[in-house]
């Protein structure tokens, strides 16, 4: 299946943002506009995009085209004045089965997609939780089928949400309309055409009109940019409302690999302090908490997710957590006793981790996903590095040993538990 791109538009309300580069080529939390619903789509199964522009942006898409490596053809719009339908028809000689209708500056979220893609003509949402209502098109319909389209509709079902599942046939109806005048808007073409509707209720798009909306949509990518599981009450509760604000601030001037960096030289860092002052050394590590929360979610909102990267920073952390605890046992001289406990402490914390990981490797499934239960278990990286972080404040280092020892190794047996209950019902 083909997409057509309708991206002739000048952009006139975002001001100089628009001056130079094309709405859909304007860059949100690290990615264009286009470049999101691009990859999205393509790896949903569209196999090439028909972009439709106007003259003064032309060298813009092309560039950023074969950058990217989009199967692409682009079509001139010389008169962009003429209305978004008049740039519809303009494909008409470029399509010959159903395909995509979807608008350059419109942001969706890729489950939208995926709900879409299985639809038939235009897609509405009857929630419309993420976008301005006043300033949305309404649509009114009846037997699922278009009767009034519009902003200023006194009466609607649904709004539109800027993407369409359309045959060739919406061609006969956008030439009817321009050899009744000059300019043709999408919405008179779709309301004569009496098109289908569907409904995608509930999920993230918006229509990029405006800087507010801008705005806005970066915050959202950025909230959206969490790990939907994995997460410990740590995490959830505190870390991740610091840490999306900083890669909100970041995301635009480092790469995720660069932040993984980063967060491992100030957790190595904080292992060195520990050695001469255990309570600023517990407040830098949980600092480094905070940010190994940013590199992924940096990576996430820009869609630059690497295996690699998630990989690397993995171990990292684990020389981390090594460096840390190894650094805090030296700092107050343990009898041998202790020492054993230290072991078990590093040894448990190690293996967390690790038993989640081998259980991707032997299930090719996150362990999270598979058994719910896992979340309630404490002991989770962020979870540990908190409490360590309270126990070196108040320097009950020794007690923070046996406690890690004892949450750590008993989180172990209950995985255990958990993943040979789980294996026997499936």
């Amino acid at each position: 299946m083909k997409a057509v791109i309708l991206a002739a538009g000048l952009g006139t309300r975002l001001g100089s943002l628009t001056e130079e580069v094309p709405k859909g080529l304007l860059r949100i939390a690290g990615r264009e506009i286009l470049y999101r619903t691009m990859k999205a789509l393509e790896e949903l199964g569209i196999e090439e995009f028909i972009v439709v522009t106007n003259p003064k942006y032309k060298s813009k898409f092309e560039e950023f085209l074969n950058r990217e490596g989009f199967k692409h053809k682009i079509i001139l719009n010389k008169s962009p004045e003429r209305g978004n339908g008049y740039s519809l028809y303009l494909a008409k000689d470029y399509v010959s089965d159903k395909f995509v209708l979807v608008m350059s500056d419109h942001l969706y979220e890729k489950a939208f997609f995926e709900r879409a893609l299985k639809c038939e003509g235009l897609v509405i949402d009857k929630i419309g939780m993420f976008i301005n209502k006043k300033e949305a098109t309404k649509v009114l319909y009846e037997n699922e089928r278009i009767r009034d389209i519009g902003k200023h509709l006194e009466r609607w079902d649904g709004f539109d949400t800027g993407f369409f599942i359309l045959t060739p046939e919406i061609f006969s109806y956008a030439e009817e309309i321009i050899k009744e005048k000059a300019k043709a808007e999408l919405s008179e073409i779709v309301k004569r055409a009496k098109l289908k509707v569907s409904e995608v209720s509930g999920y993230f798009w918006v229509d990029i009109d405006t800087p507010s909306e801008l705005k806005r949509a970066r915050r959202e990518i950025i909230k959206n940019s969490i790990k939907g599981v994995g997460d410990g009450l740590i995490s959830r509760t505190i870390n991740r409302k610091i840490s999306t604000r900083i890669s909100g601030v970041l995301i635009d001037y480092v790469t995720p690999n660069q932040m993984t960096v980063i967060t491992f030289f100030l957790g190595i860092v904080s292992a060195l302090v520990a050695l001469f002052n255990i309570p600023l050394a517990g407040a830098l590590y949980q600092v480094s908490s905070i940010l190994d929360g940013v590199d992924g979610e940096i990576a996430r909102a820009s869609m630059r997710m690497s295996k690699f990267g998630g990989w690397m920073d993995s171990i990292l952390d684990r020389y981390v957590d090594f460096a840390f605890l190894l650094a805090l046992a030296f700092s107050i001289n343990p009898s041998l006793r202790l020492w054993v406990i230290i072991a078990l402490a590093i040894f448990g914390s190690f293996m967390v981790s690790y038993s989640t990981e081998r259980y991707k490797a032997a299930y090719s499934k996150d362990i999270y996903k598979e058994i719910p239960a896992m979340k309630y278990l404490i002991g989770k990286r962020d979870e540990r590095i908190f409490l360590a972080m309270i126990f070196c404040l108040i320097n009950r280092i020794p007690e923070l040993f046996v406690l890690l020892a004892m949450i750590t190794n008993l989180r172990i047996v209950l995985t255990v538990w958990l993943a040979w209950k789980h294996d026997k019902n499936i």
